[in-house]
């Protein structure tokens, strides 16, 4: 057999494909739960925890069912960065520059005076005693269930971050833009496989997207991966003028046209069907390398237990990646938006 020369096509492609397996492989032996974590942290010292989180996220959706996906998105922007430690929820200050403002942050994130109410009521019930980093991963959980999603048990004891990672923000967090691989990567360095990132991808079932982080997809190869049916080819047009060639940027579709409020597995039937609204989530179905994410589109598709099941034990896995920095120079902030003085 003919050797390849470094500069054939084909290597880069082999090469390509060794990286997805490394990938997937150092995922499988990465660690993504904490000792210092337990399901009954707050069992002696604030039993209603969980209930008064409950029903101020219940309060919540109720009033606008956007918030679900809003909580959801905190938690994971949060998780991504340091570790979920509630640094997302810091306002900037003269010693401390925030995450808010990190340019992939800036116009994405909301919901942050819902984890407010719920601090308050905390601090009235037990005060000084449970972490923001802890109200948000509660908050997400029950963001999920409230819309039609998995129940999944969430290990308690995390301490609030006395800091925040403005550029590790803009590093590590996945782009609407981005390619498979890079996503993937990005997965990894936290300890997720791509089983995991296929599975958590699925909460965009509930999500929004902003013109500014889909226009390149519908003025891009939209036409390629659809069916180019006259449903689709509607759709396209009705995406276009939500999000025109110029202006708009703030502009907002649904992720998934077909049950936008209702967690369900419709999102991956949108991926079935070529019509992923955002670069990176159509890229798990359509991209080359996609040899094993595809096989996991298809399965959720076809299998909606198979994927609550496996979305619950992703979200577990997320939840746990921790900043083992907070938990010795930590603490449990008596305002989300501030370190304590």
């Amino acid at each position: 057999m003919a050797l390849l020369s470094p500069h054939h096509p084909k290597l880069s492609v082999l090469h390509m494909l060794l990286l997805v397996f490394l990938v997937s492989s150092y995922c499988c032996m990465c660690a993504a739960s904490d000792p210092y974590l337990t399901l009954d942290y707050y069992k002696s010292t604030c039993p209603t925890v969980l209930e008064i989180v409950r029903k101020e996220m219940e309060c919540a959706v109720l009033s606008d069912p956007r918030n679900a996906a809003f909580i959801v998105r905190l938690h994971f922007h949060d998780c991504f960065v340091q570790g979920c430690d509630g640094s997302v929820l810091l306002d900037d200050t003269i010693d401390l520059q925030g995450e808010k403002k990190a340019s992939i942050n800036r116009n994405a994130l909301d919901g942050f005076r819902i984890i407010d109410r719920i601090k308050n009521k905390l601090e009235s019930e037990c005060p000084g005693l449970v972490s923001c980093a802890d109200i948000l991963t509660i908050a997400a959980r029950d963001a999920v269930i409230l819309v039609g999603g998995p129940y999944w048990d969430v290990p308690l004891g995390r301490k609030d971050s006395r800091t925040a990672g403005k550029e590790l923000a803009s590093t590590n967090l996945p782009r609407a833009e981005e390619g498979l691989l890079s996503i993937i990567s990005k997965f990894a360095y936290q300890g997720l496989s791509v089983t995991d990132m296929v599975a958590l991808s699925g909460a965009h079932t509930i999500g929004m997207a902003r013109c500014e982080n889909f226009r390149g997809r519908i003025y891009g190869d939209f036409e390629a991966t659809s069916e180019r049916t006259p449903l689709s080819e509607t759709y396209l047009s009705n995406m276009r003028s939500i999000c025109p060639v110029v202006g708009g940027d703030n502009n907002v579709t649904a992720m998934d046209y077909l049950t936008p409020y209702f967690f369900d597995n419709s999102f991956y039937h949108t991926l079935l069907k070529g019509e992923g609204v955002l670069n990176s989530d159509q890229e798990m179905y359509s991209s080359l390398f996609g040899i094993q994410t595809k096989e996991l589109v298809k399965k959720y598709a076809h299998d909606a237990i198979a994927f609550f099941e496996q979305f619950s034990d992703s979200m577990v896995k997320l939840g746990n990646i921790t900043n083992s920095d907070s938990f010795v120079n930590g603490e449990v902030r008596k305002n989300c938006r501030f370190v304590n003085t």
